[in-house]
């Protein structure tokens, strides 16, 4: 079988791959190499940590620059070609782009990035279209079917500075959702640990859990329809799915959401004419070398005509 070589890769570790051991998340981040290689490439020191020398059993954390050496990558493992519809919309959804920095609007449907049964996702799909960028990284992540504002660095300087800042408060992250009943507008605040496990489908979810990591989001409720609520919605720590179950541990769960709405709920969405999860990043600023970057990407067509349907009479 033909293989194709690698170039050298720095990748940053984002808060949602923390606490990976060092060889699982090169197996599921190098499909195509085999096992035994890449074992060889951590015991001869060719792949590296923050400089440094590691384990297969060392944990990574959030910020952690790990170096992935040249290597042979099976070419039937290669990135799949993108569909012409997705590059048609991935090419229309940037929304700002400088020499350090890619903003898109990601559309909903669009994994950012392969694997787990996808053949590609957002970043896959930008290298292809940016064949001349050596480097181009996800600053953070969107679930596959949320739509919205969403970063991609392109030096690894810029993806260390932004990880920093989301560390931090420095990235303010709107989003909107359109959630079952009316919620209270005194509940402004939910803070409930979250803790992350597999379901024997393979499918992983996420659950309240007294173990689970510090989780808050902030909410503020922005109109309200017949059994229905928009709302506002700030994470103040970024975990996975953590909007979506928060809503759903307050007692209005996101509406067209397949993993954390019941059935009833489900097809009170699909009543309304709603065929996707009504979470939309619409907001984001932050401060960068001195510079303010706001951005604001309104809720598509098909979202507007969901509140329009079971908009209260004025």
């Amino acid at each position: 079988m033909l293989v194709t070589k690698t170039s050298v890769q720095f990748i940053s570790i984002s808060d949602e791959e923390s606490g990976q051991r060092v060889d699982n998340f090169l197996m599921r981040t190098l499909s195509g190499v085999p096992k035994t290689r890449i074992y060889k490439a951590i015991r001869k020191g060719e792949v590296r940590v923050n400089k440094g020398r590691v384990k297969p059993e060392n944990k990574l954390k959030a910020g952690d620059l790990i170096r992935i050496p040249p290597l042979d990558v099976a070419e039937s493992d290669a990135p799949a070609a993108i569909p012409d519809r997705w590059f048609k919309r991935i090419s229309q959804s940037v929304v700002y782009e400088d020499n350090n920095l890619i903003v898109l609007n990601k559309p909903t449907g669009l994994a950012v990035h392969g694997g787990s049964g996808v053949n590609f996702g957002l970043i896959e799909s930008l290298r292809q279209i940016y064949p001349q960028q050596r480097y181009l990284e996800l600053v953070h992540r969107l679930d596959r079917d949320t739509s919205g504002l969403i970063m991609v660095a392109k030096r690894a300087s810029t993806l260390r500075a932004l990880h920093q800042l989301l560390r931090g408060d420095g990235v303010d992250k709107r989003y909107l959702a359109l959630v079952h009943g009316k919620w209270p507008s005194h509940r402004v605040r939910v803070e409930a640990s979250l803790e992350k496990s597999g379901l024997s489908s393979g499918e992983r979810i996420v659950r309240v859990s007294v173990d689970g990591r510090r989780s808050v989001t902030d909410f503020r409720v922005l109109e309200r329809f017949s059994g229905a609520t928009l709302i506002e919605a700030k994470p103040i720590t970024g975990r996975t799915h953590q909007i979506r179950v928060h809503a759903q541990h307050a007692g209005h769960p996101i509406m067209s959401d397949p993993k954390y709405a019941n059935e009833d709920q489900l097809g009170e969405a699909k009543a309304i004419g709603l065929k996707r999860l009504f979470l939309h990043a619409y907001r984001l600023s932050f401060k960068l070398d001195g510079k303010q970057y706001e951005f604001e990407a309104p809720m598509d067509a098909e979202l507007k005509q969901v509140c329009a349907a079971i908009a209260l009479p004025g």
